[in-house]
């Protein structure tokens, strides 16, 4: 059974109880829906771009907000662009597969390292382990920085931790519980590639079953991307690089306590940002009589439903469909709305992101 060797020290400690701090002051914090939607699509793509930017992933923020939102296409970085659709479409399922009574198996952890290497949503099959040795080694130097276990080992490794995550659920707090399993699959390194990828995701999916997924609001990536020497310091624990040579019975105390902060630090980043987002609707009253009649009142179609078409447009005015139409190509034009859809019989809009706090749901 595995047995992790970890002290809460005074620093951990106080880390968790900012946590649970954070976690209460957010549930009591009003947001409206267009807010929410924001800062849940705002963490999503920096975790994204953080986690892919740790493995060398060469596209910035912006550019990796393109590929997911627009399909944006950058020539001879076809690869970068895979690893950001595979990560946000891994954090998309692991959205679908939350609820407090999950029991996380292999088959998760499995199934999120086949979607952060591949660009497809569904028709995902579960990756195997590795069937043979890696080594990690210095990108610079070429030498040998970790040598995990022998791939005969992994599935009783892979085993036992899983088994742990479930024992332990009344039995730790749940951040302590994620940043162990992030260490030990890092540590027992399954895959050829895509390791660190899904220990990031294994341990949002632990958070978020347990209660600590503050609405999907918070990014850890974006905490160990800002300092990944740091990040790599802290997980490179033990007296020997090679796995069965101290690895196995490290002390991983000092990780933990790094990932702890870390869970702070990024909570009390998204709590202030919920509380700007509260703040924008103090500005909203100029932004409304921007608006002409016809713009105020198309705003009630968005109360009920994120996205419209020229056809819900023609109801609400009594309009002829090629009169809607041409209404909603001057929205475009207007910076109003914008295309969801671009096909021509279905074509589909969804209000400008600027807009979006004159809408109450």
């Amino acid at each position: 059974m595995f047995k992790p060797i970890f002290q809460i020290t005074p620093t951990t400690a106080q880390a968790l109880m900012r946590i649970e701090a954070v976690k209460q002051h957010l549930l009591d914090l009003p947001l409206n829906v267009a807010a929410r939607r924001r800062l849940q699509e705002t963490a999503k793509l920096l975790s994204t771009h953080y986690s892919t930017m740790i493995e060398g992933n060469r596209l910035t923020l912006k550019e990796a907000k393109e590929v997911v939102k627009n399909n944006q296409h950058f020539p001879g970085r076809e690869r970068d662009e895979q690893e950001v659709l595979g990560y946000y479409n891994a954090l998309d399922t692991i959205e679908s597969w939350v609820k407090p009574d999950l029991k996380i198996t292999e088959t998760h952890v499995q199934r999120l390292h086949a979607l952060v290497m591949s660009r497809k949503r569904t028709g995902i099959k579960p990756t195997p382990y590795r069937d043979g040795q890696n080594v990690i080694r210095d990108s610079q130097s070429g030498g040998i920085v970790y040598l995990p276990p022998e791939a005969k080992d992994v599935p009783k490794l892979m085993d036992e931790l899983v088994a742990w995550i479930e024992a332990t659920k009344k039995e730790l707090p749940c951040p302590i519980r994620a940043g162990v399993t992030h260490y030990q699959l890092a540590t027992i390194h399954p895959y050829f590639d895509g390791n660190g990828r899904t220990a990031r995701l294994l341990t949002t999916l632990i958070l978020y079953v347990g209660g600590y997924d503050l609405n999907g609001f918070y990014s850890l990536e974006e905490y160990y991307g800002r300092n990944l020497a740091g990040y790599y310091r802290a997980l490179a624990i033990g007296p020997s690089h090679n796995y069965y040579m101290g690895r196995a019975e490290a002390d991983i105390s000092m990780w933990v306590e790094y990932f702890c902060l870390g869970v702070a630090e990024a909570f009390e980043n998204v709590f202030n940002a919920a509380k700007s987002q509260r703040d924008i609707k103090k500005g909203t009253q100029s932004l409304l009589r921007k608006l002409d009649a016809r713009q105020r009142r198309a705003l009630n179609l968005f109360q009920k439903n994120e996205i419209i078409t020229a056809r819900d447009v023609a109801k609400l005015f009594s309009l002829k469909p090629r009169t809607a139409r041409l209404l909603c190509q001057k929205w475009i034009e207007l910076g109003f709305i914008s295309i969801v859809d671009p096909a021509k019989k279905s074509r589909k809009y969804r209000l400008n992101e600027k807009y979006e706090d004159l809408v109450q749901k």
